[in-house]
């Protein structure tokens, strides 16, 4: 089920760049604004951080560590937060290309495809409404300039901080997505 055309209320979350590497991810106002980045000099560690809207800095909130022949570890908290396994933080079906997390109000989520998008709903809803859903970004003629960034379509039930969950989330599921095509 798409989500509807032009509905108020929903928080369109652009990406600058189609790498999950390095970008940014906020809204047009810049009310919500997060920024992924890997250094080169710590290739497998990949740091999100907020920017905080009251005093304009930028707060670590989670990091992903992704080294060579090792498990994928999460870290929420900044720099005194703990390591958990990425299957800890996330279960995974891998049939379907997607995985489940709980979110910080103690509610399941899952990111599963549909049409070749990948959207996210409540692990028990049996409507499986899209609490959020991907579209793709769109290039001139499929080689020049992009027409259209990447973004995530956003319900506003989304809280600011579920919203944490959901961009590491969704950058593991997506790294899984591209790792096995």
């Amino acid at each position: 089920m798409a989500l509807p055309k032009n509905a108020e209320g929903y928080r369109r979350m652009v990406f600058t760049t189609n790498s999950l590497r390095n970008s940014t991810v906020s809204v047009e106002d810049d009310t919500l604004y997060y920024e992924i980045v890997t250094r080169f000099w710590h290739p497998y560690l990949t740091k999100i951080f907020k920017l905080d809207p009251d005093t304009r800095e930028m707060i670590l909130v989670a990091e992903i560590e992704r080294e060579p022949g090792k498990n994928v570890r999460v870290r929420f908290g900044g720099e005194h937060g703990e390591w958990t396994n990425e299957q800890d933080f996330m279960s995974w079906d891998l049939q379907k290309r997607g995985g489940n997390f709980t979110g910080d109000e103690g509610v399941e989520y899952r990111w599963k495809s549909h049409k070749r998008r990948l959207q996210l709903i409540r692990a028990n809803d049996d409507a499986k409404v899209p609490v959020a859903q991907y579209h793709i970004y769109r290039r001139h003629f499929l080689v020049f300039r992009m027409l259209r960034h990447a973004f995530l379509e956003i319900k506003p039930e989304a809280t600011m901080e579920g919203l944490d969950k959901l961009i590491v989330s969704y950058l593991l599921v997506e790294r899984k997505r591209r790792d096995t095509q």
